[in-house]
């Protein structure tokens, strides 16, 4: 008698895990069901946190591709190195065979007087010239350097040359667009903070109407001793598919923005002579949105769900 007793406690104990796997799933595929069964209104709320993620999305994308170019044209700036009109060809280009060597210099160009008019006639300033008759020419001779490293700290050391009359460099406009990056990462997290609550509250009202749908069921379910957890359970994951399709939309409508400005875009980088091109959300990016997504629908049914909970827990007697 106690042999078979202990069976069956031995049996209960562990249905219990198995049990508590079945309703898992059952909420998980009657959920699902939910969702798909009131299409208008799972598409209404879906939209709705699609756009609210879209926003700080998109802007994170916007200032991601606005730090990749930027990135790409702090590599490409060039110092411009003027020098003193005494010297001569032979002690301009040892100079540019020293710079070469340095380790934090790329390349250096050298442009003679010659080229530098030249180059004006080329951009259409020949009658001028012209106009200047037999006059010396009064350009000087320029090296075109190509930084390695840090472009301000060439420069400093540049602007030490005895050979030097001028150092050209714009390093303003880096820590002027650094800072504006800066204020669009501060502006977007709290853009997301915001429209992140707006969608949790979006979640919570659609699970909230859906638990006074359902009140009857759940105080029936209440008064039969069934935990929390268990009432709670298909509104968590009905929560999450909301948050799921919204994670899926929102990447959508993204990747369609990209896609329609991904060609005239590079057609304008073309045009200045860069190939850069736009880029979108990768996979693991995608899938990261996707989850978080439906942990945002999760914690927002949880919140109301709980709170439901609370206020209509039957009271011992």
């Amino acid at each position: 008698m106690n042999s078979n007793a202990g069976t069956g406690s031995r049996s209960a104990h562990h249905s219990a895990p198995a049990a508590w796997v079945d309703h898992h799933v059952y909420s998980f595929v009657a959920s699902l069901g939910r969702f798909l069964g009131r299409p208008w209104a799972s598409a209404l709320t879906v939209g709705v946190m699609a756009v609210a993620l879209a926003l700080p999305l998109g802007l994170w994308l916007v200032l991601g591709n606005v730090a990749r170019f930027s990135g790409q044209v702090q590599q490409s700036r060039e110092v411009s190195v003027f020098l003193d009109a005494d010297v001569d060809a032979g002690r301009a280009e040892a100079l540019a065979g020293r710079l070469r060597a340095r380790d934090d210099v790329a390349a250096v160009e050298l442009r003679t007087p010659e080229d530098g008019l030249a180059q004006l006639r080329a951009a259409g300033l020949g009658e001028a010239i012209d106009a200047l008759g037999g006059e010396a020419n009064p350009l000087p001779t320029l090296l075109v350097v190509s930084p390695a490293g840090d472009e301000a700290l060439l420069a400093a050391a540049l602007e030490a040359l005895p050979e030097a009359d001028l150092v050209q460099h714009d390093a303003l406009w880096r820590q002027r667009l650094d800072g504006w990056l800066r204020f669009g990462n501060r502006a977007a997290l709290v853009l997301a903070a915001l429209l992140g609550l707006g969608a949790l509250l979006v979640v919570g009202n659609t699970v909230r109407l859906d638990i006074q749908a359902r009140r009857e069921e759940i105080g029936v379910l209440q008064h039969l001793g069934a935990s929390d957890g268990f009432i709670r359970r298909p509104f968590l994951y009905l929560g999450a598919w909301y948050g799921l399709g919204a994670g899926l939309v929102a990447i959508a409508l993204l990747s369609a923005a990209a896609l329609a400005l991904r060609t005239p875009l590079a057609e304008l980088a073309a045009s200045y002579g860069s190939h850069f091109a736009l880029s979108g959300f990768d996979p693991v990016a995608a899938l990261a949105v996707v989850a978080g997504a439906a942990l945002l629908g999760w914690l927002g049914a949880g919140i109301v769900t709980g709170h439901y909970l609370r206020q209509t827990r039957p009271t011992e007697t």
